[in-house]
């Protein structure tokens, strides 16, 4: 959380995320064990695992576990930072700023981030994860992830408190 994202000339700091606990969690797509789609989340920490849901929505995950444990943190939302007019004209220009990057889908499609991304590690490469310039505080609070069928009950969403760009979950 308070992470920044940059991708080209747009750049967002991580306010909602979601995390999905590899063999043990029915809700992760690794919970089958590896397949060609999942291979990148048993890889090692800090890549970017890009899939698309519903047929039109791209989601972006990073894996965060050792090599052969598969863990990883669905980005759910984001506050941007700067690029905002390439945001906008990406997202067919929303009313409002906070539309922009407050949802899964949403945000990927404003950061200009796809399937092509799949696998890139994110310390490295055109998509990069970094520190804030500037660190603020905040508190996070924790409640059960959204849109799923399994493990409804475990509290493994995390948000920004009071964040404006939070998704209504």
């Amino acid at each position: 959380m308070g992470k920044v994202i940059v991708h080209g000339k747009v750049a967002a700091r991580i306010v909602e995320t979601e995390a999905y606990l590899g063999l043990k969690d029915r809700a992760a797509h690794t919970f089958r064990g590896v397949t060609q789609r999942t291979k990148v989340l048993f890889g090692p920490p800090g890549h970017a695992y890009v899939y698309l849901i519903y047929g039109m929505y791209e989601c972006l995950n990073f894996s965060c576990e050792p090599e052969g444990s598969p863990g990883c943190v669905l980005i759910r939302a984001l506050e941007p930072l700067a690029g905002i007019d390439e945001m906008r004209e990406r997202r067919g220009h929303p009313k409002r700023d906070r539309d922009l990057t407050n949802g899964p889908g949403k945000l990927t499609m404003a950061m200009g981030i796809t399937r092509a991304h799949n696998g890139l590690d994110v310390t490295h490469s055109e998509l990069l994860v970094c520190e804030p310039v500037r660190h603020q505080r905040f508190e996070i609070t924790t409640s059960t992830r959204i849109g799923i069928q399994h493990n409804t009950d475990w509290e493994m969403r995390f948000y920004i408190s009071g964040n404006e760009f939070v998704s209504k979950g």
